[in-house]
């Protein structure tokens, strides 16, 4: 409920943020009524900067003077051309204005008020991380808001430096302010915010060495909408001055039930925030749910069961899964990987495990709009490129996937492959995956887990993963089960410790995620699985689109992605291509129905039934 001063039907007082210590705050906006219903859907096409609390046509506009500062901005045509201290000085400052320009006539009662959370209401949320809550500046961004009728601005965020050890507590503790969790964490450049020293509202904030610069979606935005749509007149507060409510900032439910912003109310446990560090080169971090982050967790568990009794579980590093997941959801352009001739006495020499998980991941990944290219031995290109042919004749997958050979032709031949015309600002893929791909070992040959060297059957696909190493905004990951494999060499010392053949076989090349798998193919499904899980996690979905338009998925979206998961049947279909083919069983060399020497029924059956009931199980 919004405090009414005596004897004004929509009187505020007006205060600045500091004032109004324990209880909710609100931002004001008057336009023109014709104006009115294209603001209030502006506001619920972006709501994280403009959360709608009440949308109230104009009463009766008496306002004593009620500020001593000057906080009330008061617009023509786009401009600020006053600030007062009331709305009752701003009337006779319009009233004015229309004498001097009589085809502009004032009528109050033509004019609309609107409230907006704000996002001052996040102080005590970063109390629980800060010793003290620091001052906030606000930045216009490159980001543009979704544009409805004559609205359209880019998004203004607030950003408030955050020690990284108290990250998590400050991601929490805001969450539930009007404006909910912060919309970026991380390079203010990945925004379109050149310098952090030369805010466009409020003072300047130095950032000290371990601090991480965290940015929420801000009202502010209102008024770059007022100043691009130019409207003949409009009132605003100015910022750091807000409205004041009767709600605690401490009452469990915000905006109340009955307002027009429920939308954005109290959070359920489930849905509260975890945030993850997903890239240090640009500076990155993602969200994603509770819920969302225990069903990814219990993913990786289980594919971390080792039938094969390997040791892999010594390999394991927690959350591995869930950052490459995260990463991929904010990819736009991925490239995978996969191969591993380990059967270099056969024609053809690949196995079984691997490409069954690539394009699991591939259908997966294209069901949400994302590019996908898969990176192939020239030698196994014409097989590969018939298998996908066959893989899309069979249903098992909607749509062709481009498939690529990298050879290395010179010093920059990696950079060439990576980045439009070799420019590293220009790459042509978000991400990398490389599953079950034989990887390079530090004497730069390649081994199977028998410790014969293959490499006159392997292109040298590991130098992308180096190049990418160096290239802004580009992560990999890297899936295997043994050790060997592309990507594992963030893992090395404990392969070469604890793994049969260790020091000889170690793959030496990293990957920024590294996913163990008791077989690499479940790496694979999980991957699809857990981007799913991402895609219909409202906390994510609100991060990954900066707060702006809607966090919900329809029933269309939800039916398609799940048709686009890995299945049993679709998974026994590609093996059965894969053995028509000649593809044999890694441990075994058997041209069977078999994957590193276990059957698909039951092995391979359970876990996939077990990952489907993880990911849709809605008790879960």
């Amino acid at each position: 409920m919004l405090t009414a001063v005596k004897g004004a039907s929509l009187g505020l007082r007006y205060f600045s943020s500091n004032c109004s210590k324990g209880y909710r705050q609100a931002h004001l906006v008057i336009l023109p009524k014709h104006l009115a219903d294209d603001f209030e859907a502006f506001c619920h096409s972006n709501p994280a900067p403009l959360p709608l609390l009440d949308r109230r046509q104009w009463g009766d506009n008496s306002c004593p003077p009620l500020a001593k500062d000057d906080v009330i901005r008061m617009y023509q045509d786009g401009v600020v051309v006053e600030h007062v201290s009331s709305l009752q000085k701003s009337s006779a400052s319009a009233r004015s204005a229309s004498q001097q320009s009589p085809g502009r006539q004032v009528k109050w009662s033509d004019m609309v008020c609107f409230y907006l959370g704000s996002s001052f209401g996040f102080e005590a949320g970063l109390k629980k991380a800060l010793a003290g809550v620091r001052k906030v500046s606000m930045y216009k961004t490159a980001v543009p808001c979704i544009q409805a009728g004559v609205f359209s601005c880019p998004l203004v965020v607030s950003m408030c430096p955050i020690p990284e050890a108290t990250l998590q507590a400050a991601v929490q503790g805001t969450h539930h302010n009007p404006h909910g969790a912060p919309v970026h964490i991380g390079d203010a450049d990945l925004l379109g915010i050149q310098d952090l020293s030369r805010p466009d509202y409020g003072d300047p904030v130095e950032l000290q060495p371990a601090d991480i610069p965290v940015f929420w979606a801000c009202g502010v935005t209102a008024e770059e909408a007022i100043i691009s749509s130019k409207p003949s007149l409009a009132f605003t507060h100015s910022p750091g001055s807000v409205d004041l409510t009767d709600a605690q900032e401490s009452s469990p439910m915000w905006p109340p039930p009955h307002s027009m912003g429920s939308e954005v109310s109290s959070l359920p446990p489930e849905l509260t925030p975890l945030c993850f560090l997903i890239s240090s080169n640009p500076l990155f971090y993602s969200l994603a749910s509770q819920r969302a982050v225990s069903k990814i967790r219990k993913l990786e568990a289980i594919i971390g069961e080792d039938p094969g009794q390997r040791g892999i579980k010594a390999l394991f590093i927690q959350d591995e899964l869930i950052r490459s997941c995260l990463a991929l959801s904010h990819a736009s352009s991925v490239a995978i990987t996969t191969g591993f001739p380990t059967h270099y006495m056969h024609s053809p020499p690949d196995e079984t495990d691997g490409p069954p998980g690539a394009i699991a991941m591939a259908t997966m990944l294209l069901s949400l709009g994302k590019k996908v290219t898969m990176v192939m031995d020239r030698r196994a290109l014409e097989m590969n490129q018939a298998i996908i042919d066959e893989a899309v004749k069979k249903g098992v997958l909607k749509s062709t996937i481009p498939l690529v050979t990298f050879e290395e032709s010179g010093p920059n031949s990696a950079l060439q492959f990576l980045c439009h015309h070799g420019d590293p600002t220009k790459p042509r893929y978000d991400h990398m995956v490389a599953i079950e791909r034989s990887g390079r070992a530090a004497d730069g040959n390649y081994y199977n887990m028998r410790g014969i060297n293959i490499k006159h059957l392997v292109d040298p696909i590991d130098d992308l993963f180096i190049a990418a190493d160096k290239l802004a905004g580009m992560t990999t990951t890297g899936i295997g089960d043994g050790g060997n494999e592309l990507g594992m060499g963030k893992v090395k010392d404990k392969v070469k410790s604890l793994m049969p053949k260790g020091e000889l076989i170690a793959c030496d090349v990293p990957a920024d995620y590294t996913i163990t798998a008791g077989v690499s193919n479940w790496g694979g499904y999980a991957v699809a699985c857990g981007v799913y899980l991402l895609h219909t996690c409202p906390t994510h979905l609100r991060y990954l689109h900066r707060g702006l338009g809607n966090d919900h998925v329809t029933s269309e979206e939800l039916h398609h992605w799940t048709d686009n998961l890995p299945s049993v049947d679709k998974e026994e279909s590609i093996l059965s291509t894969l053995v028509d083919f000649g593809i044999r069983s890694g441990k075994t060399g058997n041209l069977a129905m078999e994957v590193d020497g276990l059957t698909f029924h039951p092995s391979h059956s359970d876990i996939i039934a077990k990952l489907l009931e993880v990911t849709l199980d809605s008790d879960y």
